[in-house]
Formats: C-alpha cells, structure tokens, sequence
C-alpha cells in the first residue's frame, strides 16, 4: 500500500518519480545516496505558530530557516518547532519522513525561494524512500507562498 504522500501525488496527476535508498545518518548521505547535490535534498520542516496552528516549510538541504525572515512574512513574534511526537501529531509523518504531499493535516506551505527552477527530492512519507519531482510544480500544487525565508547553514 502507497504512503499518503505517494497517493497525494498520484491524485494531484503530478508527476514524479520514486528515489529508494538505504538508511542514511546525514543530509550529505541522503544526496549522495539520491544522486543529487545537497540544495537539492529539500528539508521539510514543521513550524508551529500557536496552538494546533502549524505551517511546513521547506528549505534546500544546504540552508537553515532564518527565524526573523519568517517571522517577518508571518507577521507573528513567536515560532517554534515542536518536538518528535508533536510533528507526528501534525502531520501524520515521523521525523525524517515528513512532506507536506498527503499529510493528515493540510497546513500552509512556506517554500524558500531558491527551490525555484530545479528539479529537489522530498521525503515520501516513509524511510528510506524520496520523491523526485519539478520544485515549480510542487510549489503550484501546493499552493506554496514563496520567499526568501532561509539564511547558509553555519560552518561548524
């Protein structure tokens, strides 16, 4: 039986295709196991903006969220993530395999604009298992706002 991601998908007529791979420890792993360079390996990250009130936003795997930059398109003071059993609980997805496609809650969709124009791989809603697909037609199925809403990821 398809994860509620792949039958999202399949009822939306967009077209994608299946990445499998192994368990992976690191976003450098997860793109070099999809064959993709790390900005193409879109992170999915829930943000909670108040009770039962969430939004996804997806950033390229080589960027973080810039907390003022989204604050400031939210409008709002105050963001959080919530933690492991609160993200299931949002979206129906367990960490590390969470996309907005066929999650239990449709909540609203922040896509950092240098996804635009290129081909990225979300997570498909079970380990081990990607989707490859346009970012332009994800974002317009979505019904994603699109902004610059993420800063470099810090060297360590």
């Amino acid at each position: 039986m398809p994860s509620p991601a792949i039958t999202a998908l399949d009822a939306a007529q967009l077209p994608y295709r299946l990445v499998s791979h192994g368990a992976v420890g690191s976003l450098a792993e997860a793109a070099a196991a999809r064959g993709v360079a790390v900005p193409d390996v879109v992170k999915t990250i829930v943000v909670r903006r108040g009770e039962d009130d969430h939004l996804f936003v997806l950033t390229p795997g080589d960027r973080v969220i810039s907390w003022p930059k989204l604050r400031a398109l939210l409008g709002v003071h105050r963001l959080s993530m919530p933690d492991a059993a609160g993200a299931l609980a949002a979206t129906g997805y367990e960490r590390g395999t969470i996309t907005p496609f066929g999650a239990s809650t449709a909540w609203p969709v922040v896509a950092d604009e240098r996804l635009r124009g290129r081909e990225i791989t979300l997570g498909a809603g079970e380990r081990g298992l990607a989707i490859a697909i346009d970012a332009d037609a994800a974002i317009a199925a979505l019904g994603a706002t699109v902004a610059d809403v993420t800063d470099p990821q810090p060297t360590r």
